[in-house]
């Protein structure tokens, strides 16, 4: 993949790996789409850089995917990657009493069919550009899941299939995955130890990238997946219990 001259939309571009992510590749010479819900916190990235377009939109609403779809085909024709990052996690167990089906619909709609709606409207935009791309940010929790936050897991166990199987659809337009572990972020806040830092992130992000390696272990995934293909059952007792 080039790294520079591209225009990328990123979804959760204000804060964590999205905002990590958008600095960066603005600083490779992209021109960025950033995409987040908190308007205050697009303002503030769009001051931080002038090659920062900024769009509010919650990605749990069917009509604001479709007004961001609509501004992107009136406005950038010449996008040519798209970062489906943005997600939510609710950590605790079903049974408890501040867990409700509004934050299980929120979790599936943010994490998993907004990533599949926005792929599926965009991909005629990209593949009519040249060095196109599409990246999910997946997670090692939809390898080997953890107790509680059974919704999270589940959607990023479903997006590492639906990433795969997208990656065998498509020739003219190349698929990535991103598998991090635990990651320093608002979202990870108190919980678990030994976490990387977006930056690590990143930077062995777009080694990867730049080399078209199409599934990205991040750091401790990579020992993750060697332990689950020689013993899944010593890697789901150590994920089982884990609180991260």
């Amino acid at each position: 993949m080039k790294l520079n001259n591209n225009k990328i939309l990123i979804t959760g571009a204000t804060s964590g790996i999205g905002k990590a992510l958008t600095e960066k590749l603005c600083k490779l010479d992209n021109q960025v789409i950033a995409v987040g819900r908190n308007m205050e916190m697009l303002d503030t990235l769009a001051k931080s850089d002038n090659r920062i377009i900024t769009f509010q939109c919650d990605l749990s609403s069917e009509t604001e995917i479709n007004h961001l779809v609509s501004f992107i085909k009136q406005n950038h024709s010449d996008l040519n990657i798209l970062i489906n990052n943005a997600a939510i996690q609710y950590n605790c167990r079903f049974d408890e009493a501040t867990y409700s089906a509004e934050k299980i619909e929120n979790e599936i709609n943010i994490n998993l069919i907004a990533p599949i709606k926005l792929s599926f409207y965009l991909l005629p935009i990209l593949r009519v550009n040249c060095n196109a791309a599409i990246v999910n940010i997946s997670s090692a929790l939809g390898i080997v899941p953890k107790a509680i936050s059974s919704v999270y897991c589940g959607t990023k166990a479903a997006i590492h299939i639906y990433t795969k199987s997208l990656r065998y659809q498509l020739e003219d337009v190349k698929v990535f995955e991103v598998i991090p572990p635990l990651v320093d972020t608002e979202m990870t806040k108190g919980r678990g130890k030994n976490k990387i830092s977006t930056k690590k992130l990143v930077d062995e992000f777009i080694k990867a990238f730049r080399n078209n390696k199409y599934e990205i272990n991040i750091h401790k995934v990579k020992l993750l997946r060697i332990l689950n293909r020689i013993s899944p059952k010593i890697a789901d007792k150590i994920m089982k219990r884990t609180t991260l």
